[in-house]
């Protein structure tokens, strides 16, 4: 393929994908307010999400175990694969899968995709597991048949050190653009849109598991979990703002001067003493009435807010009580 082909091929293709993606690594680290903030605004970020997203998937992938069952009823065929349960764990160690897995799994809840590479290192003698970023992959598959993926490219950028190391080229700048296409038949390798290497697929397939968090239909990419409790992050970041702001003026209280034409150094401090006409009134402004109220209104709006968020992605309606009242 032609080196500049290629190249603008992928920065034109799926750059909606790519925009997205960004967009959900934004919500999950904590960037959930959108505009500009005002003067005097006060923006506070309870990240729940990547609490939640964090602590499910730990659950998710505790205590993983596999095992390879024989392919008769025979001796032999028990021996085979108690053999290849014994590689497979011995690939699992020593591309200490159980973290991988870990970091993979939430890559895909947050962005809806992720990816495996699997090759063999000629160097060291053994199959090298990889979880390349699935905001550098892209997959090409056959009509409307999404399970028959022909081409996959993979783009990543490498220091300038790590380029000489790996492919013994010096490359102009301080980083090199990485890009590997893949096909069950070839494989190209381009450095900075010059294409270094092609030579035919030794493996006789691509190597690479990509799968999806949630497909739609008739789609290949797939869905974050993030979508589904967006919005309740929002309200409860807006909520306990809200609720900052009151408290912290409450902290500061407004005096209040009924029947009073004029004022001047009306102090609110301990000791202070105000001069006001005989049918003047003068008081301080209780924002939260009720003794307490503060307090329960934080519970209460971390106890919603939590609760809409396991709903919404638990697929249970989103129903809050119409009215409440804090004790």
């Amino acid at each position: 393929m032609n080196e500049s082909t290629i190249s603008m091929q992928l920065i034109h293709r799926d750059s909606d994908r790519i925009r997205g993606y960004k967009e959900l690594l934004d919500f999950y680290y904590g960037r959930h307010w959108e505009g500009r903030e005002r003067r005097g605004e006060k923006r506070l970020t309870f990240n729940y999400t990547k609490v939640f997203v964090d602590k499910v998937t730990s659950y998710l992938m505790s205590g993983i175990k596999f095992a390879v069952g024989a392919a008769q009823d025979s001796e032999e065929a028990r021996a085979s694969a108690r053999r290849a349960e014994q590689a497979l764990y011995q690939v699992y160690e020593e591309n200490n899968l159980e973290q991988l897995d870990f970091e993979t799994e939430i890559d895909c809840a947050i962005l809806g995709d992720a990816c495996y590479k699997v090759i063999w290192d000629a160097q060291a003698k053994q199959v090298r597991i990889t979880a390349p970023d699935v905001q550098g992959i892209y997959a090409w598959w056959l009509g409307d048949d999404v399970s028959r993926v022909w081409r996959v490219a993979s783009k990543y950028t490498l220091t300038a050190e790590e380029t000489e190391l790996l492919y013994r080229v010096k490359p102009k700048g301080k980083t090199a653009n990485i890009i590997e296409l893949w096909t069950a038949q070839d494989f190209e390798l381009y450095l900075d849109n010059a294409l270094l290497e092609k030579k035919p697929n030794p493996y006789g397939f691509i190597p690479f598991v990509i799968y999806p968090n949630l497909r739609e239909p008739k789609k290949f990419w797939g869905i974050s979990d993030l979508p589904q409790i967006m919005e309740s992050q929002r309200e409860l970041n807006r909520a306990m703002s809200q609720l900052s702001r009151i408290l912290e003026l409450s902290g500061n209280p407004i005096a209040v001067l009924e029947n009073v034409e004029e004022s001047e150094d009306i102090a609110v401090k301990p000791g202070a003493v105000w001069n006001i006409p005989e049918d003047a009134k003068a008081y301080l402004l209780d924002l939260l009435q009720g003794g307490g109220a503060g307090c329960t209104w934080i519970i209460l709006i971390c106890c919603i807010g939590y609760c809409m968020m396991y709903r919404s992605h638990s697929g249970l309606p989103l129903a809050a009580p119409r009215e409440i009242y804090p004790g």
